[in-house]
């Protein structure tokens, strides 16, 4: 009998990383990265640069083109001493974070704030400089919450957007485990060519390899590509401390999917290979809403997927039965965007429903993204992951990736 994801142990979904194996910087050419191909148990390896020789001539590329902000701000008390701020996502109050971003002259942000003991003030303010004007930017508390401080922004140019003061204050929110401070170089390596969306503190990282040659090469090949946005938020990086994934809440991000693209998937006959675990998650949430409108559950927008509705809802729905309610619930709305929020867990006995494979890096042990891992190859991830430490592979943001393709 197979185990629900709720009674999965993540001491069982651990391995050994040394920290010479966890990249602290990129390589100077992003399709050198080495990328393993595991492919229905047998595993290969090669560079990106060449990944067009391992993909069906039929796939369909989807990548996640959001966009990585400067949400770590320092600020300085006025006795001298440093109080790091951490923006996590906006207040419940914004429909989306494109229009959090856009808020001028102020905006309540979630955050984690470093040495918040020490924050004694009621404002802390920080001096920048655009375009030779000088600007003062204001952040007060609002509100303690559980594992957050709910913070106000505030600055003297109401001609200036919260994305525009994040672009001149902040810097690049690196992962915590590469023990290093943010260089000016980070601001293009740590984001995708093709970013285009503000709202990630965290890039997804599996597309980082992509280069223009590698495009050009895929396109050679016949190789289709779309886009979608998912903001990746910090709960990419949060531990499970859970005993079970029952007691662990899975982070919830925002995505955003027009309907032509809706409608792309719901009509194509490729292969359809998300490059990364967000639009991973992206491309399984649209069919879980579509099963959710298609069961004439309620469906609010505000709300979006839980962590395990993709396990209770109705198993046996279709591709095009659960994108094509999906449609037409947007087109009865008015919508061309689906804007909302997804918590889906994919683990272990997970069945993909739009996804037939999965590019990805190496992910950090006892964490979700490992379990989504596990979700698509089974508990051969272990002897993937032990090939990779073996073989002079780089894991984590930084590092290299592999090829999952499993039964297609």
């Amino acid at each position: 009998m197979s185990v629900h994801p709720k009674d999965l142990t993540i001491s069982d979904y651990t391995y050994t990383l040394p920290d010479d194996k966890i990249a602290k910087n990129p390589l100077p050419q992003r399709d050198d990265s080495k990328i393993l191909v595991y492919r229905n148990g047998e595993i290969t390896e090669s560079v990106y640069r060449h990944l067009a020789n391992y993909l069906p001539s039929n796939s369909l590329l989807v990548f996640n083109n959001t966009k990585v902000v400067e949400a770590r701000i320092l600020f300085n008390k006025s006795t001298g001493g440093e109080i790091e701020i951490f923006c996590l996502e906006p207040d419940d109050k914004y429909a989306d974070i494109t229009t959090a971003m856009l808020q001028k002259g102020k905006v309540l942000w979630k955050c984690l704030v470093g040495g918040a003991k020490k924050w004694k003030e009621i404002a802390l303010t920080k001096k920048i400089v655009d375009s030779g004007k000088d600007i003062t930017l204001s952040v007060q508390k609002v509100e303690r919450r559980n594992d957050y401080f709910l913070l106000e922004f505030s600055w003297n140019d109401a001609s200036l957007t919260f994305v525009e003061i994040l672009h001149l204050a902040g810097l690049i929110p690196l992962p915590p485990y590469m023990n290093r401070k943010a260089e000016e170089r980070d601001k293009v390596t740590y984001q995708t060519i093709y970013a285009q969306h503000d709202g990630s503190v965290a890039a997804p990282t599996a597309g980082l390899h992509f280069t223009n040659e590698l495009f050009n090469s895929l396109s050679e090949k016949g190789i289709k590509k779309e886009f979608v946005t998912l903001h990746v938020g910090a709960g990419t990086f949060k531990p499970v401390k859970a005993a079970t994934m029952e007691e662990h809440e899975m982070h919830a991000e925002f995505i955003d999917v027009s309907l032509s693209f809706i409608e792309t998937i719901l009509t194509s006959n490729d292969t359809i290979i998300p490059v990364g675990t967000t639009s991973l998650r992206t491309l399984e949430s649209i069919y879980w809403l579509g099963v959710k409108i298609n069961s004439n559950l309620d469906f609010l927008v505000e709300e979006g997927l839980g962590q395990w509705d993709a396990y209770n809802l109705p198993q046996n729905i279709s591709k095009a039965v659960a994108l094509t309610a999906l449609i037409s619930w947007m087109q009865d709305q008015g919508l061309k965007q689906l804007i909302t929020k997804t918590q889906l867990l994919i683990a272990p006995n997970y069945q993909l429903r739009i996804a037939k494979a999965l590019i990805t890096n190496f992910h950090q042990p006892q964490s979700t993204l490992l379990l989504l891992v596990a979700a698509i190859i089974g508990n051969d991830w272990r002897k993937m992951y032990e090939y990779a430490l073996h073989n002079d592979f780089r894991f984590l943001s930084y590092g290299d990736g592999c090829l999952l393709i499993d039964n297609c």
